[in-house]
């Protein structure tokens, strides 16, 4: 899939989607036609997340899902550094609006499995790249939650519901400040919704999202100035 250097061979590169205006200036959501920008899905009309925007670098297809999966599940702690360069080229908006960065974490069983975060990994060096502090271990899952594959929208809600606390010793750390909170992958919202939460109530100023991929959901979309 790689190359020693850490470049994409030609045939993966093109199975890779990235995702460009026009987006939903909320949720990132990539659109099927350009009008014009600062544009707003109905889906965040209708419920408003509690983020302030979100933005992902690609789709989750092709060869970007084998680096998610290679992140993730082998050990591949090496892709992330490619991965957060490829999310610093698509966050610059919400990277310019934040102060500092904050990993969504694992629960402490599940990292003695796979012995890293890997969306800790990405806010590692997405931090370092764009220079920006680098919060780790200051937002904790309070309880082992099921993997969010394979549930449905209202499953993946309760499942991280109240799943997630800012360390009272760090409270000082998130109070008033601008958080960019990164994760790898993007699907309904539910787990980054519910980490921002979880900073909100802690005293973040806004919280933003910056994922490397987001699954694309089928179909027209009506879009709205």
């Amino acid at each position: 899939m790689t190359f020693d250097h850490g470049a994409l061979c030609a045939k993966c590169w093109s199975t890779v989607t990235f995702i460009e205006h026009p987006v939903c200036e909320v949720t990132g959501r990539p659109f099927d036609h350009d009008r014009g920008d600062g544009l707003v899905s109905p889906e965040a009309i209708a419920d408003p997340p509690p983020y302030r925007r979100a933005r992902a670098a690609v789709l989750h297809e092709g060869a970007a899902r084998k680096l998610v999966h290679g992140l993730k599940y082998s050990d591949r702690a090496d892709l992330a550094k490619l991965m957060a360069a490829w999310m610093v080229r698509a966050g610059r908006d919400v990277l310019d609006d934040s102060d500092a960065v904050i990993a969504v974490p694992l629960h402490r069983g599940r990292i003695l499995m796979r012995r890293y975060n890997q969306s800790a990994e990405l806010a590692r060096h997405v931090a370092h790249l764009c220079r920006k502090p680098h919060l780790a271990g200051v937002l904790q899952r309070t309880r082992a939650t099921r993997p969010q594959v394979g549930l449905g929208l209202r499953a993946r809600q309760d499942n991280v519901r109240s799943a997630f606390e800012v360390r009272p010793r760090h409270m000082h750390g998130v109070a008033g400040r601008r958080i960019l909170l990164i994760d790898d992958v993007l699907t309904t919202g539910s787990t980054v919704n519910a980490a921002t939460k979880a900073l909100l109530k802690a005293g973040a100023a806004q919280v933003s999202v910056l994922t490397f991929a987001r699954v694309a959901t089928g179909g027209v979309e009506t879009l709205y100035a």
